[in-house]
């Protein structure tokens, strides 16, 4: 059995080690697992062991539980309050939300830290640590920045857990007793802010995947038994059911088209850098926004099982999962902290028992060590450095996962990399217009301009800005054009000086009888180079070819380039078509590109690359939802 307990001051891993410590020595409990992005404890444990002594258990060391159960058919958790469920949730679990801190919390810690300055000041001034107006100060601020460690370090004394809060708690009591009443305010002071800076990493971590959830919409569409269409909560929506999405809205939920045809940017899912034509029996995702039709499709299942929650869930798995630093400094944790404890027993018993020394003296010894081996300098300076490093990265336009990270990027020997948006601009572009009779390339883009001209297709856009961008006048405006009519999934016709004439792409000009070997051929040489083909023809033939392609950014070539000089891999991972990859990747110099991988073969792939070369050796670039389990 399961009981999963959403803990709200679950925020790092000392709280973790306390309550490893005091729910892991319980009988009847057979494992227990952390994830401090969703601020979550997941405990297995026998019938012996309820969910409400499992409560009771973590409220006894000074935390707030809200117990919750796992569905094993969904793999979903779903928070229940103070009492277990009833019965099983249909709810994938995001991380819960809390004020990082309150607006009184930082009141106190800002005061806290004035009124440690103002104990170095008149200490400084009047040569004296010990008098009266220097350990008001520092009691003060040390009540008002230090009561939640300390609170924390007595937690973790009464479950014998000897973690960071006892150190510090010990320290702290150690400077006060030996008289540096400043330097015990101080550290208070800082140790404050150094938890404050990890809890605000941590939320907006937490706030990136609450976001993924909010990609797809809450409510949708759903046909019902008369036929009509109502608007209903999309979590309350069965699979088999039959839903509409009308034009320029994102899909709700998962499924299969049943009616209609349009073109669906599926870019936030897959990573495709041009909208994916769907027909009937096509597959669409979650998230996704369609484009120029009406959609009907059936789901394939509830909220919980749509690409978008999968997603989530295997970001929320990544997180975690214990990185091999992290489990080298829990496990040396473990093992310093009781060491030091028992080298300040014997350094203040030992030399006045055995020697015959003055016990004040050794005792001012221990509480020296107490205070010097606390890892106080390591808190503090650690998340300062870091924080800085980051964000000089940031303001360059680098996001990195963390500290560790930014350490770790000296071993590097693989990079993995989106393709859409990272490695490319992300937006279509005209690449090559073609002519394939007496026109010339101008006049076959004034003519697939003049067709396109108010289409919301980004592949239309992208001929109607290619024509904005010419220099090319003399040849005349942009043609009227009347009859103009949309075929959805195909393209565009219309009428022009009483000719009618068609664009759009590779399939629309099969089925209208146009592809010649002729046509095929060029068709061929434009998608071998990754480029979406657009075909303007009239009644009889094509008329010319252009390709439409994600053009790679002016900085990607060379910056693969320093990476090769590094002695760095380059792979790049894409949702897109295996032939665009590989032209995208031999136009900037990327060693291996891999196509149409979808979010969970992105995370395949970089699993296989930590196989090989080992977790430290091993980066991911990316910026899209697609790319978040890879990332995580």
């Amino acid at each position: 059995m399961k009981s999963v307990v959403h803990i709200a001051e679950l925020d790092c891993v000392a709280e973790e080690q306390v309550l490893r410590k005091a729910i892991g020595a319980m009988p009847g409990v057979a494992g227990l697992s952390f994830d401090l992005m969703s601020r979550r404890m997941t405990v297995e444990h026998g019938e012996g062991v309820t969910p409400e002594v499992v409560a009771a258990k973590v409220r006894s060391v000074g935390m707030t539980p809200a117990l919750a159960v796992i569905d094993p058919a969904a793999t979903a958790v779903h928070s229940c309050g103070s009492t277990a469920c009833a019965s099983p949730s249909q709810h994938v679990a995001q991380p819960s939300s809390r004020q990082v801190a309150t607006r009184s919390e930082l009141v106190f810690l800002g005061t806290s830290g004035v009124l440690a300055v103002a104990s170095e000041v008149v200490a400084w001034l009047i040569k004296a640590e010990r008098s009266w107006p220097v350990v008001t100060l520092a009691i003060a601020a040390i009540l008002l920045g230090g009561l939640p460690t300390l609170r924390k370090g007595l937690y973790a004394l009464k479950s014998l857990t000897l973690n960071i809060n006892f150190l510090m708690t010990v320290a702290v009591i150690g400077a006060a007793a030996i008289g540096s009443w400043p330097e015990a305010a101080m550290v208070v002071f800082l140790f404050a802010v150094a938890e404050l800076i990890e809890k605000y990493s941590l939320e907006h971590a937490r706030n990136a995947v609450r976001a993924l959830m909010e990609v797809a919409p809450q409510t949708a569409w759903v046909k019902q038994v008369d036929d009509a269409f109502m608007e209903r909560d999309a979590a309350d929506v069965a699979a088999g059911s039959i839903v509409r999405v009308k034009p320029g809205e994102r899909l709700p939920l998962d499924g299969a088209v049943v009616s209609g045809a349009s073109a669906v940017n599926q870019a936030p899912i897959t990573g495709e850098s041009v909208p994916v034509d769907k027909a009937v029996g096509d597959q669409v995702f979650a998230g996704s926004i369609n484009g120029n039709g009406l959609l009907e499709f059936r789901t394939t299942g509830g909220k919980d099982q749509t690409t978008i929650a999968r997603i989530v869930r295997t970001v929320q798995e990544a997180q975690a999962q214990r990185a091999p630093t992290q489990r080298f400094v829990d496990g040396f944790a473990r093992v310093y902290t009781p060491i030091v404890c028992v080298l300040a027993v014997l350094l203040a018993l030992v030399p006045p028992l055995l020697f015959h020394q003055p016990w004040m003296r050794w005792a001012y010894e221990a509480l020296v060590l107490l205070v010097i081996a606390c890892p106080c300098a390591l808190v503090i300076s650690t998340p300062v450095t870091v924080v800085s490093a980051l964000a000089s990265a940031a303001r360059r336009g680098i996001l990195i996962k963390g500290g560790v990270y930014l350490e770790e990027g000296r071993r590097l020997r693989v990079i993995a990399m989106d393709k859409t948006g990272t490695v490319t601009e992300g937006k279509p572009r005209v690449t090559e217009v073609r002519s394939l009779d007496s026109l010339s390339p101008e006049q076959i883009l004034r003519l697939a301009a003049s067709l396109d001209t108010g289409s919301d297709h980004p592949v239309a856009r992208a001929v109607t800005l290619a024509w904005d961008e010419t220099k090319v006048r003399t040849i005349g405006p942009l043609f009227r054009v009347e009859a103009i009519s949309t075929v959805p999934g195909r393209g565009v016709k219309g009428t022009i000086d009483g000719k009618t004439f068609y664009v759009g792409n590779h399939r629309f000009a099969h089925e209208r009888g146009v592809c010649s070997p002729a046509v095929e051929a060029v068709l061929d040489v434009l998608e071998s180079k990754g480029q979406t083909a657009i075909v303007l023809t009239d009644d009889l033939a094509a008329i010319g070819v252009i390709g439409v392609a994600d053009t790679p950014r002016e900085s990607s070539a060379e910056a693969v380039r320093e990476l090769h000089a590094l002695g760095v891999h380059t792979v790049m991972l894409s949702g897109d078509n295996q032939r665009t990859a590989e032209a995208i990747a031999r136009a900037v110099g990327i060693d291996d590109a891999r196509g149409e991988l979808l979010p969970d073969d992105k995370l395949a792939a970089i699993d296989e690359l930590l196989g090989k070369y080992g977790d430290a050796a091993v980066a991911m670039v990316g910026d899209g939802i697609n790319d978040a389990p890879a990332l995580a």
